[in-house]
């Protein structure tokens, strides 16, 4: 074999290592470019679903509007990893949405559940308290006045009603009684009681007047 057809078959074989890694990088290529459309693609839809809950975060679009520069320019790398973001963006966003929607409805529901007629009868108004610890100057008149009793002095009647165990006289009480409150009376009891207070008429101190009596047995 001369030397001119010993080259000649060099550069044959070097043409042809050419061709296929030409061919090997133009396949690379096209699958680079799929690959950043489908990712493209995909943040789109991520993208539209979070805008139809309304829970669109301000950089999304702007992910996806550069994903789509890169990709125009063929680097596929950076619009792939641009699209990613955009996709983990919106899909954060929808979960937060999902999150925050679970906790309305769930702090509905026991909204609901506090406002039942079985849970009224349990529970104590906010801000209210179920007793209170007689002090110097006290009387009943200015404690179901105060605004965690019953913010209304005429209903003085159900703390008396309420500790007529230890209430001989509605007009008399000491220092350190420590009296229950009802924060559960029904509307008939406290129209009752502001009744009562309003047309209780003459007491004198020590005396538990017929007035009281009467109301007592009720």
């Amino acid at each position: 074999m001369t030397m001119r057809t010993t080259a000649r078959l060099f550069s044959v074989a070097l043409l042809s290592i050419g061709l296929i890694t030409g061919c090997a990088s133009t396949e690379k290529t096209a699958d680079d470019a799929l690959l950043a459309q489908q990712a493209i693609a995909e943040a789109k839809d991520a993208h539209a679903e979070a805008k139809f809950v309304n829970a669109e975060w301000r950089d999304t679009g702007k992910l996806i509007k550069q994903a789509e520069e890169k990709l125009k320019a063929g680097d596929y790398a950076a619009a792939i990893k641009l699209a990613n973001e955009a996709r983990d963006q919106a899909n954060a966003a929808k979960a937060q949405a999902e999150a925050e929607n679970r906790k309305f409805l769930n702090e509905q529901a026991v909204s609901a559940v506090d406002t039942s007629p079985a849970s009224d009868a349990n529970a104590i108004p906010a801000g209210r308290v179920s007793s209170y610890s007689v002090v110097g100057g006290d009387n009943l008149w200015n404690i179901s006045g105060k605004d965690e009793i019953y913010a209304d002095p005429y209903q003085w009647p159900l703390i008396y009603k309420t500790n007529r165990d230890q209430i001989q006289d509605a007009d008399l009480i000491h220092p350190g009684q420590v009296l229950d409150i009802d924060q559960n009376a029904s509307a008939s009891e406290i129209d009752a009681a502001v009744n009562h207070a309003k047309t209780r008429g003459a007491w004198s101190l020590g005396d538990t007047e017929q007035s009281d009596r009467e109301y007592l047995s009720q």
